[in-house]
Order: C-alpha cells, then structure tokens, then sequence
C-alpha cells in the first residue's frame, strides 16, 4: 500500500512551513520534486532548500526529482487539463512502483495548499488504476497565497459582512464580474484579466512572487495602476523568466479602500 502525503509549502518563505508537513517530510520513505524547465528553477530550488534544511540527519527519506510532463496548448482547455493530469498520474504512479515496489509514504511538496487551485488531490485521484494497488491519501495544508497577499497589503480578505469570490484571470475574462461578490480574488492570471473590467470604483491590490525575496506589491484604484501593474509585471517576467502573481479587487464606496477607511 501507497501512503501518499500531500504537503502544502506555503509560497516561497520556508518559515511558513508548518511544523505538521516538518513531521510529514520526516515520515516519508520517498519525496518527490517536480521539476518545470529551466524557467521556473526557482521553484524545484525552493523544494531542494527545505529537503536540505528541514530533512533530519538520521532521516532515510529518498528524495528523486523528476521532469513534469507539460500541459498541451489546444482550443478545448478542460480535455488538454485532464490529459495532462492523466501524464502526470502516470508519471508518479512509475517512481512510486519503481523506488518502493513494496509499498511505503510519499510526500509531495505542493506550492501554497493542495485545496486551492491546485490539481494534487485530482491527480492522486487516479493513481489506484496507475499503480495497481490501494493508495491512501492526506493533505497537509499549508499557507495559500491568498493568505499571504492580504498579510502584505495588511487587508482582510472580505469588506465587512460582504462575500468574496476566487476565480481564475480566465473566467473573468470571459464572464466578467461574478454577481453578488464585493471582492474578487483572482488566481492563475497569464496577465491584466482585469482589463476585461469597467475600472471605475474597483480597487486592486496585487502581488507577485509572494513570501519571496523578490515579492513586489501595488495597490491602489484600477483605473490609476492598471497600466503600472502590466508593466511591472512585463519586466519581472523579462528579468526572472518565470511570474506567479494573484490579486484582489474589490468594490470601493466613499472613497474607501478597506474596513477601517
């Protein structure tokens, strides 16, 4: 039997890692790093870092990297995700078959948290017909980046008494403004969804490479930093090679940006 362990890592700040996934890296026979191209190094270096440090000397964990399979471009967006989900099953269920052919735990170390748009728990969804065996399943979780960001811009998530909605740039794009939400938190945008949006009387407060050394954060009217983050974003993208950015907006009345004024 597989006991895999999905371990949320937080976004980029080893202190956010909780003492839980500490003990769960420790319990594991097998951990498992993706590896996404040489752009996104930084993230399979993140991983390699807490390993290192966080790893106790007398552990015996093995930890293998490996090549994330990559998603194809195609008009049907929702086939070419379940295609890929599939390649990647596979993938995870030939290491688990190949470095413990007896059974044992697994740890995958899965960026922010396994429940918010992230495909870890779907993925492991498959792997009972991957792996021709029982596959056991827990979720550590760890600090979303949505947590993150509003502990930067010193904001709470929702205005007072008011619903909030996470979407991805994608759906805003295409359906606009959800009804009924005061604040739309936006994930997974490829960049400036928000100018899908009638900019008068929203707030934006955004930010990328969040819990990191490079974080950088705007906030202020959409209509004012609209263009401010689109070009701020375009020279990160240069610079790093790669972007993770989210961003909250938010309905403004009177003038103000928040629940204190």
């Amino acid at each position: 039997m597989i006991h895999l362990s999905l371990i949320g890592i937080g976004t980029g700040n080893p202190e956010h890692v909780t003492l839980a996934a500490v003990r769960a890296l420790n319990e594991a026979d097998l951990i498992l790093l993706p590896r996404k191209g040489e752009a996104n190094s930084d993230l399979v270096d993140l991983r390699r870092l807490l390993c290192r440090n966080l790893l106790e000397a007398s552990s015996r964990t093995r930890v293998v990297e490996f090549d994330l399979p990559r998603r194809e471009a195609g008009t049907d967006y929702l086939a070419a995700v379940d295609d890929w989900h599939g390649a990647i099953a596979a993938v995870w269920g030939e290491l688990m078959a190949t470095h413990l052919p007896q059974g044992g735990r697994v740890g995958l170390l899965i960026w922010g948290d396994p429940s918010l748009y992230d495909s870890s728990l779907r993925i492991a969804g498959r792997l009972g017909a991957r792996t021709g065996g029982e596959v056991a399943v827990d979720v550590v979780p760890g600090i979303t980046s949505l947590q993150v960001l509003t502990a930067a811009h010193r904001i709470p998530l929702n205005a007072l008494a008011e619903p909030v909605q996470i979407t991805t740039g994608r759906r805003l794009r295409e359906r606009g403004w959800p009804s009924d939400a005061a604040s739309v938190a936006v994930m997974l945008d490829s960049g400036g969804a928000f100018q899908a949006l009638p900019p008068e009387g929203l707030h934006i407060w955004w930010g990328a490479y969040l819990g990191m050394d490079k974080q950088h954060l705007i906030d202020g009217p959409l209509a004012e930093v609209a263009a401010t983050i689109l070009e701020r974003r375009a020279a990160l993208r240069e610079r790093h090679g790669w972007i993770m950015d989210i961003y909250l907006l938010r309905k403004i009345s009177g003038g103000e940006c928040n629940e204190e004024g």
